[in-house]
């Protein structure tokens, strides 16, 4: 995905006594971005984040895409102001 745009939607929850309010927030990042690619295990000992890479949004995409898609379900990416699930960002 050289080159690649990606637009992240972070969910901010806010609640009061009669209802809860959920606000989207929408950010945009670059393929050139730098990234955190990590793996969360769900172990029943509490589990562990691995990190699979540290670079490039484009290369961490392609890393995401070559692995299992039982490890898929656990990848997230991190940039210094969000974290989505690679699932969502791909729109699976």
């Amino acid at each position: 995905m050289p080159g690649c745009e990606c637009t992240i939607w972070a969910i901010q929850g806010s609640a009061n006594a009669k209802r809860h309010a959920i606000t989207l927030l929408m950010r945009t990042t670059y393929g050139s971005a730098t990234v955190r690619l990590y793996h969360l295990s769900d172990a029943q000992e509490g589990g562990a984040a691995t990190t699979l890479f540290y670079g490039s949004l484009d290369e961490a995409m392609r890393i995401a895409a070559q692995q299992p898609e039982d490890v898929q379900d656990g990848l997230f990416l991190a940039t210094d102001n969000d974290v989505i699930a690679y699932l969502d960002l791909i729109g699976d």
